[in-house]
């Protein structure tokens, strides 16, 4: 053992360990799209629980919820500088297909 030189520890040289930057891109892209997410789901319930003598209504909710979901994917991606434009994108549409079983 050379005091000159100490070994490394396997804790300090672990190449898996993420940055700053890129920690606070994970944090801030999973706020970002559970916001969002939480957001398409309460129009999607405001839009079951509506009054039902107007149906257009039901199913203009539905399609802003539908919007609004699948720009919660693409800010995801674009957090991460990834191309929103993607199939992952019909994820957003969950909530929305969710609502529309339930409004028929």
């Amino acid at each position: 053992m050379d005091p000159a030189n100490p070994r490394r520890t396997a804790s300090s040289a672990d190449s898996r360990s993420m940055s700053m930057g890129s920690v606070q891109r994970w944090v801030m892209s999973a706020l970002a799209v559970t916001t969002i997410a939480h957001f398409s789901a309460g129009l999607v319930l405001a839009a079951i629980f509506l009054d039902t003598t107007r149906p257009g209504a039901q199913i203009g909710l539905d399609v802003i919820a539908a919007i609004v979901g699948v720009l919660g994917v693409a800010a995801g991606f674009a957090i991460h500088q990834k191309n929103p434009l993607t199939p992952w994108l019909l994820l957003g549409l969950i909530p929305a297909a969710v609502g529309l079983y339930f409004i028929r």
